[in-house]
């Protein structure tokens, strides 16, 4: 079997968990979205975690190291023309339902973006203490991955009214600007010889 650090395996564990969970949740959603945009959204990022799963799981099943070559992270989709101004109004307020069988599109995007930005956390966090490079490479992939795609149902959600989006107000924004200076760029210098002077004062 592949040497995995003890670490590195009770994270892949949980890795593979979370991505099993994923999996399944993303092949009742895409049967379940009404929303043609939603389905298609669905379906265009499922064969990703798809091969983020198959890739976990020979990891911990293989005697080589997998081929990481054929996953790289999607990309960055940018549909707002206003990133602090919402594009149309909430939702009416609505509370959970205690007795659904299936799921609207409200409840499919927010428990996928949800799904997506735990899953890039989890990824982040996993990746600080990795020690095995080619696993560590692999899940870097795969926190980009999860943090392109909770950042583009972010924008479904927002265009449709169910995700919030105000602009920071102006005082607060120079308030904060307000406390810092910009540094000078330092000058190029090689670590053995001294910095200039003006960053030594």
């Amino acid at each position: 079997m592949m040497q995995l650090a003890g670490h590195e395996l009770r994270d892949l564990s949980e890795l593979i968990a979370s991505c099993y969970n994923t999996v399944t949740c993303m092949g009742a959603f895409i049967n379940q979205a009404q929303d043609p945009d939603l389905k298609s959204m669905l379906q265009r990022h499922y064969p990703k975690h798809i091969a983020d799963y198959n890739l976990k799981v020979e990891f911990v099943q293989s005697n080589t190291t997998p081929d990481i070559s054929k996953f790289m992270p999607d990309d960055l989709m940018t549909k707002l023309d206003n990133y602090t101004t919402p594009p149309v109004q909430p939702v009416p307020a609505g509370a959970p339902r205690t007795n659904a069988q299936t799921h609207t599109d409200r409840e499919i995007a927010l428990a996928y973006l949800l799904n997506q930005k735990a899953a890039a956390k989890n990824y982040a966090a996993a990746v600080l203490e990795c020690a095995n490079p080619h696993l560590r490479t692999f899940l870097e992939n795969a926190f980009l991955n999860s943090s392109r795609h909770s950042y583009e149902v972010w924008q479904y959600m927002t265009e449709r009214g169910y995700y919030p989006l105000s602009p920071a107000p102006q005082p607060d924004i120079q308030m904060v600007g307000s406390m810092y200076e910009v540094v000078p760029q330092p000058a190029t210098y090689m670590g053995d010889q001294e910095p200039p002077q003006q960053f030594l004062q």
